[in-house]
């Protein structure tokens, strides 16, 4: 049997690691570094760098370079987060005909999963390269708060770039498995504050026995917030000072965009930091440069509302695993941003005890699904992972109103049941709507099919009851029933997730990235 990846396929960077033996070994790409830039750029030739390369072309290039692409993966063009992006990306966004989010090169549309597909093809011929042999599976990552859309996204950009995906696990859940094989017995909450999204996990760890007592987050709070938040700050300095808004030059959002990600990084570890960007702007009265000294204080005041936001997800996990803080044996530390002095204060204030420092936040998530992958493959058998859906599953009834069936953080797989009634006289059939999502409105929820039971004796309404069950089984899959009680008919539908692509264009997809070399 061949080996089977583990892939954690970021918004800023990518890591791969895989097992050998029982554990856990990182591979470095060819540049030499752990873990790979998740960009993509095309050439004024027409040919696609990614990673290193593609970072190289950020300022040079910032039309066709394309970073933070995993915030539009499952999206929708009307998405609230998609036009804020619109506003402060060098590339273009526009609307697929279906009302997806594309990127556009040149006036070419290209998918988040197609953008996504050349990071995880470069990995997998990084992974090629250092094992000697093909690769065809892997276990790639998402963050716990991705809905099912976004997960069946990230399962076809693993088929465009020719990978079988075994699994889709969560990042948090595969930094617990990273840490805690081997370990005694504890709770832990994994704070994963990465460059596009954070959530927080509490697991427990009995006897080889993984079990997800919970899970929030929020897949708008990540890096690129913060750098966003940095550039507003300089950009709007700039233009009060000189009278130019270097937000609408895409080479010079870049610089900035750079100069955020650097001033950040340093004030890491240092409590000041010097901004120097030569040329910045040309004025009237010729080239303008912006020179400044950052201070950590100052980096803190302008990143405070997205400090603030860190806790009431951390407080939602804790109280739907039914434990405190106090309860908490350890608290992982995952993804880049956890690294801010600033971030880890919070942590601190919030769990009342020190995050752990045993583990790297950079490489963990990557560590863990290759951990998973021998969980699959066999290589590792005492240990069993017990997972929950993410968020609200139900239908829609009268009024807009959802109805849940099963709510969030219910250890899967599970079922449930639920009785209805007719709400018109003489009705003789019920469309099942069913949803996803955390808001009482079933339309502002994630739409995931509908089907319809027929046959129902006419009567006044309320008279005919039809019973609908939910059923989720471990790999997350979702099937829905409804029979009517009187009558005993009954129908049922799988849920069977599209990402935006049809089928046949990710077989067209994949068919043209075979033999192609990142």
């Amino acid at each position: 049997m061949g080996k089977i990846l583990g892939i954690d396929l970021g918004t800023t960077n990518s890591c791969i690691s895989v097992l050998d033996g029982t554990n856990p070994t990182v591979i470095h790409n060819q540049e030499g570094g752990r873990t790979t830039p998740s960009m993509v750029s095309w050439t004024a030739d027409g040919d696609v760098v990614v990673g290193a390369a593609s970072k190289r072309q950020m300022v040079t290039n910032p039309r066709r370079t394309v970073f933070g692409v995993k915030r539009l993966i499952g999206a929708k063009m009307t998405d609230p987060q998609v036009a804020e992006l619109v506003s402060t990306m060098p590339y273009q966004i526009v609307a697929a005909t279906n009302g997806d989010a594309r990127v556009s090169i040149e006036g070419q549309l290209y998918s988040a999963q197609e953008i996504s597909a050349h990071v995880l093809n470069k990995l997998r011929q990084v992974a090629e390269e250092y094992l000697g042999e093909a690769v065809t599976e892997a276990v790639i990552t998402v963050p716990a708060y991705f809905d099912d859309v976004q997960r069946q996204a990230t399962r076809d950009a693993g088929a465009i770039a020719g990978l079988t995906v075994r699994a889709i696990l969560n990042e948090p859940t595969a930094a617990a498995l990273a840490y805690g094989v081997g370990q005694k017995d504890q709770r832990v909450a994994v704070f994963d504050l990465g460059g596009g999204t954070f959530d927080i996990s509490v697991l427990a760890i009995e006897g080889g026995v993984f079990q997800v007592l919970s899970t929030y987050g929020d897949t708008q709070l990540g890096g690129d917030d913060f750098d966003r938040h940095i550039i507003e700050f300089l950009a709007s300095e700039f233009l009060s000072e000189h009278g130019i808004d270097l937000r609408k030059e895409p080479a010079a959002l870049q610089r900035l965009k750079e100069a955020a990600e650097r001033a950040k990084v340093e004030l890491s570890s240092s409590m000041h930091t010097d901004i120097n960007l030569p040329f910045l702007a040309v004025g009237p009265n010729g080239p303008m440069h912006m020179q400044r000294d950052m201070g950590r204080g100052e980096l803190e005041r302008i990143c405070k509302d997205l400090l603030a936001r860190l806790e009431q997800p951390c407080q939602e996990a804790l109280k739907a695993a039914r434990c405190t803080a106090a309860d908490i044996d350890q608290v992982l530390l995952v993804g880049g941003m956890s690294r801010m002095p600033a971030v880890q204060e919070q942590v601190i204030r919030i769990f009342g005890k020190a995050p752990s420092k045993g583990v790297n936040p950079d490489e963990i998530v990557a560590m863990g699904a290759a951990i998973h992958s021998g969980i699959l493959g066999g290589e590792i058998q005492e240990v069993t992972l017990l997972d929950v859906t993410p968020h609200n599953l139900g239908v829609r009834v009268a009024g807009d109103k959802m109805s849940v069936l099963i709510p969030a953080n219910t250890s899967i797989p599970h079922s449930e049941s639920k009785t209805f009634m007719t709400a018109a006289d003489n009705q003789t059939f019920v469309a099942i709507e069913i949803y996803q999502g955390p808001n009482d409105a079933a339309s502002k929820n994630r739409h995931l099919g509908r089907f319809t039971l027929g046959g129902l004796p006419e009567a006044a309404k309320g008279q005919v009851r039809v019973d609908v069950e939910f059923m989720v089984n471990a790999d997350g899959i979702v099937e829905v029933a409804a029979k009517n009680r009187a009558t005993g008919i009954s129908t049922s539908m799988k849920v069977e997730m599209t990402s935006g692509l049809e089928q046949s264009e990710v077989e067209r997809l994949a068919e043209s990235f075979k033999g192609r070399r990142a």
